[in-house]
């Protein structure tokens, strides 16, 4: 039986991350793209770290073993610093759409990493259609204009990349195998992301005298700072350690979704019925995948590397 908290951290991670495209999209037109990432983590790590200070007890924050340091530098460098960096810069030079289905790849390429860093994550020859029937299905929905595709090709290699070491990223912080909590470790990891993204702005010129304040930049920050990173980076890596980096990434899948569906209810746009196809095209892609498309299963926590399906709560 699969447990309800994968459930439930998927949901969450699916519906804050819906929307960090679109308010990618509208930042960058006020900050820098690298600044931006750092900012984001700036916040992110100050509302995060104020939490575990105050829900952990001393011995739960401090990391005790090199799988705990390993699990920081991977969650701090790689999936957030690094896949976000490459993310925001090339979310500058493509649109939302383009975006979404280019970091759609993200679960087609997390196999491909744990097949070769994780001997107990496997992909079945099933799995293996559900997932290329999900991304048709992302496909779908987005439905980008062929045009978009023509130009901007930087952006959309960038873009690439962030699929890339977001994928590997999530397979090395499940490979670390430490014994910090996904929130600790997490709260480790966002101002070690923060440090990178702040590096690379220095290193590419950009200036904080540049950003244009005012309202619009302030929201979109609080949204990718606390909502789509604070609370969405606990719930995903929450959801990394629970049921394993090829399952977690199929959230990743749903986002498109999620983000069609908001800017339908908050902002008045259309879903055309192409979209509406491609949302039964996902779902029979995940009906397609099963728990069966997958090796092993994990019933929850680092360092516990099991066989056979996840316990319900």
């Amino acid at each position: 039986m699969v447990s309800r908290k994968p459930l439930l951290l998927g949901l969450v991670v699916s519906v804050l991350f819906g929307g960090t495209f679109v308010a990618t999209k509208a930042g960058l037109a006020h900050f820098p793209p690298l600044l931006f990432v750092a900012l984001r983590y700036d916040v992110a790590a100050v509302v995060l770290g104020a939490y575990v200070l105050v829900t952990r007890s001393g011995s739960e924050l401090v990391p005790r073993t090199r799988g705990d340091v390993a699990g920081i530098l991977a969650t701090g460098l790689v999936a957030l610093g690094l896949t976000n960096a490459l993310l925001f810069v090339g979310q500058a030079d493509a649109t939302s759409a383009v975006g979404a289905i280019l970091f759609s790849l993200n679960p087609i390429l997390t196999p491909v990493f744990a097949a070769l860093l994780l001997a107990d994550e496997r992909l079945s020859t099933r799995g293996a259609v559900g997932l290329a029937v999900g991304l048709v299905g992302v496909a779908l929905v987005v439905d980008p204009d062929p045009a978009m595709f023509a130009s901007g090709g930087l952006g959309k290699l960038l873009l690439f990349g962030g699929a890339v070491t977001g994928a590997l990223g999530s397979v090395l912080v499940r490979r670390s195998d430490g014994t910090l909590d996904s929130t600790v470790r997490t709260a480790w990891g966002l101002p070690v992301g923060a440090a990178l993204s702040h590096a690379l702005s220095l290193g590419a010129g950009e200036s904080v005298a540049t950003v244009q304040w005012g309202l619009p930049a302030l929201l979109a920050l609080g949204y990718v700072g606390v909502f789509a990173g604070a609370i969405a980076y606990v719930a995903y890596f929450g959801l990394l350690d629970a049921a394993g980096a090829t399952q977690a990434n199929l959230v990743f899948y749903v986002v498109p979704v999620v983000s069609t569906l908001g800017g339908w209810a908050l902002l008045g746009e259309t879903v055309s019925p192409l979209a509406g196809v491609g949302f039964l095209v996902v779902f029979a892609g995940f009906a397609i995948l099963g728990s069966e498309s997958f090796s092993n299963p994990f019933s929850g926590g680092p360092g516990r590397r099991q066989t056979g399906h996840v316990d319900a709560d």
